[in-house]
């Protein structure tokens, strides 16, 4: 046994206890005074309040009748008042395709909820591979991987659509032979499919980032008690990436529910979203405003309860591997 030299082990005493958190709470004093001002917060609700503005103005048109809304300004429902819930039954009810706002509500849903489950997995998996998983290139792949969030969407439309359109062939080997787009006439799966490749570089560069800074100490434990790599990414790493995971679920799920172009390219007819249908209620020449109002907000409605849902999960990502200790 190791005698421990008292010479050579620091003492602390009080004094020097209460020294420390003065010290400390001096620097949080000055870090708080220099982070903050006044001034910056009197800016910060000026633009908070003129950005929210137009969305009040939008808002109270959503309860106004067509008529007024048509001949007055919102402003003036504080002089005359006027409210009516007509505007949210016409937009549920009325749409300029083939769907009310209504059905596409579902088809929303459709296409949203397994895009961002099927994003998530995906992309997990890859991000633990390229953090723990040492295979020749990964360092190029990474960067590779990273660097397709430069390329536009828009590149990749007509190629992937001539994808989907006759299937993938390599040799003899169908890759997507259940995909034609003659087969796949009520099916999401190919607007789910262009989502989660779209999704794929920064969800696996965000992931990635979070699951390379567990304390290699956990995964080195795991393995000598002779865990796979399937038993540390379901015990370990799914766990302790929770904060992430639940942060790219909310930004994935407002991407997807709130596009439009993919949407359009990729979804069948009958399986088009509420964004589609939002675009045409406005009528031929602009003039059912109004409904387009209303119905915006019944679009905003889903992205505002799921984001509330999991706020906690969004601002414990977004800390995450800000400071180290």
């Amino acid at each position: 046994m190791t005698a421990v030299d008292s010479k050579t082990t620091p003492q602390y005493s009080k004094a020097d206890a209460r020294r420390v958190a003065r010290e400390t709470r001096r620097n949080e004093a000055l870090a708080h005074k220099r982070l903050t001002s006044p001034l910056a917060t009197i800016l910060a609700v000026a633009i908070a309040f003129l950005w929210t503005i137009p969305t009040l103005g939008l808002l109270i048109t959503s309860f106004r009748p067509g008529a007024d809304s048509a001949t007055t300004g919102w402003w003036t429902v504080f002089t005359n008042p006027d409210f009516t819930l007509s505007n949210y039954q016409d937009a549920l009810t009325s749409g300029g395709t083939a769907l009310t706002l209504g059905e596409s509500f579902l088809n929303s849903l459709a296409i949203t909820i397994p895009v961002t489950v099927f994003a998530l997995a995906v992309a997990s998996l890859a991000a633990y591979a390229f953090a723990w998983m040492d295979f020749r290139g990964r360092g190029f792949l990474f960067v590779a991987v990273f660097a397709l969030q430069i390329v536009p969407i828009q590149m990749a439309l007509v190629p992937l659509l001539s994808l989907f359109s006759r299937g993938l062939e390599i040799g003899d080997v169908q890759i997507f032979p259940g995909l034609e787009m003659r087969e796949v006439d009520h099916s999401f799966a190919t607007v789910w499919i262009a989502h989660v490749i779209f999704a794929m570089p920064l969800a696996i560069f965000l992931l990635h980032n979070f699951i390379a800074e567990i304390p290699s100490d956990v995964i080195e434990a795991a393995r000598v008690d002779g865990a796979g790599h399937g038993q540390i990414f379901f015990r370990i790493i799914l766990p302790l990436a929770t904060p992430a995971l639940a942060s790219f679920a909310i930004l994935e799920f407002i991407w997807v529910w709130n596009d439009l172009l993919v949407a359009t390219i990729f979804a069948p007819t009958t399986s088009l979203p509420m964004t589609q249908t939002l675009n045409s209620l406005s009528g031929t020449w602009g003039n059912q405003w109004f409904l387009v109002s209303a119905g915006a907000f019944l679009v905003l409605f889903v992205p505002i309860i799921v984001f509330l849902a999991l706020q906690r999960f969004f601002v414990r990502g977004l800390m995450a591997g800000a400071t180290k200790g």
